[in-house]
């Protein structure tokens, strides 16, 4: 002889009973931030789609790496007339306060200058100092296979470099 178990309840689960009919799972918390997990919100949908911002473009990047270069490059030029060492001092000063401010604003004055920033791939939030100090020694990573790296926002789906995608970091238009 079977015997089959009881039907639960309708509209809830075993013991529960059926929630009432105002319920609002989200009563009593504020609510989301404009755009906050929403397509466009600065959220992938899916993996390897971005869904927030447009993405910079490569010429773009290159563009704001070479003023950023510049930037630490020429006053460690006419510093490094007089003296080598004061030379390096200067030049890891200034490299030290353009990802610094990178990181705490998104955008380096190359990157200003271009209107791209740098964000976290997972929430469009800037990445902050101390990531965006690791990411520029993670870039050594995209010069190992013959440069690759540095090229493979031509073609990447998300534009990332190595290091980008090793950090989970994208570069979009601000």
């Amino acid at each position: 002889m079977t015997t089959t178990p009881p039907e639960p309840p309708q509209g809830g689960a075993p013991g529960y009973g059926a929630p009432p009919p105002s319920y609002d799972p989200n009563a009593g918390y504020p609510p989301a931030p404009p755009g906050y997990g929403a397509p466009g919100g600065g959220m992938p949908s899916a993996p390897g789609v971005w869904a927030g911002p447009p993405l910079a473009s490569w010429g773009q990047r290159l563009v704001a790496i070479i003023i950023d270069g510049l930037i630490a490059g020429i006053p460690g030029a006419i510093v490094g007339a007089a003296s080598k060492p004061l030379a390096y001092l200067v030049q890891i000063a200034i490299l030290g306060y353009l990802l610094y401010i990178q990181g705490t604003t998104g955008q380096s004055i190359g990157k200003k200058v271009m209107s791209i920033k740098l964000l976290r791939e997972a929430d469009g939030q800037v990445v902050g100092p101390g990531l965006s100090i690791g990411r520029y020694f993670v870039h050594f990573l995209d010069a190992i296979p013959c440069f690759v790296g540095y090229l493979w926002p031509l073609w990447d789906a998300k534009k990332q470099t190595f290091a980008d995608k090793i950090l989970h970091t994208v570069v979009v238009k601000a």
